[in-house]
């Protein structure tokens, strides 16, 4: 009995840090909310007037970078064909190569596009999750970061992108 109360006291300590560290991000200028999941996130960009779409990076840019951006589509379109669209943009990125996209599954449902590129001479790697809330209504989360940095927190980006909602 005493042996399964240090145990659980153990497991508690242990994940009371992880909960703590994850908070919502929310802003009066912005019709969304979602989780960070690290203390290593911060805001650069906040929405106003001039610039709606807020920014991230994950300690330093070239580690993680996101936008968000909400994309407004003709009735009809889906999150798939809007990441073909914007695939065919990113092919003049300097050692652009495309990756695949993957149906993605979370609050809201969409697909995710993986590519690589090259800037200043490092490898670099994009992912941007395609959320779709409605027939007209699909938000961009766009990752970019050194592609070994940003592999690394592959799970900070789909927890982002998983619990992202409406509000």
């Amino acid at each position: 009995m005493r042996r399964s109360l240090v145990i659980a006291s153990v497991l508690i300590g242990l994940m009371a840090p992880l909960a703590l560290a994850q908070q919502l991000y929310s802003h009066p200028n912005v019709d969304y909310t979602f989780e960070i999941p690290s203390p290593t996130w911060k805001a650069i960009q906040q929405p106003e007037a001039a610039q709606e779409h807020p920014e991230f990076v994950y300690g330093d840019r070239l580690d993680g970078y996101l936008t968000i951006r909400k994309e407004i589509v003709e009735a009809g379109t889906t999150a798939s064909q809007l990441a073909e669209r914007d695939q065919v943009k990113l092919r003049c990125l300097p050692g652009f190569v495309e990756g695949k996209e993957e149906a993605f599954n979370g609050r809201l449902d969409g697909v995710t596009v993986s590519y690589e590129f090259v800037r200043t001479g490092k490898p670099m790697l994009g992912r941007t999750y395609y959320l779709q809330v409605d027939p007209r209504t699909i938000y961009a989360l766009r990752f970019t970061g050194l592609r070994d940095k940003l592999s690394r927190i592959r799970n900070q980006t789909d927890l982002i992108a998983r619990t992202f909602k409406i509000k």
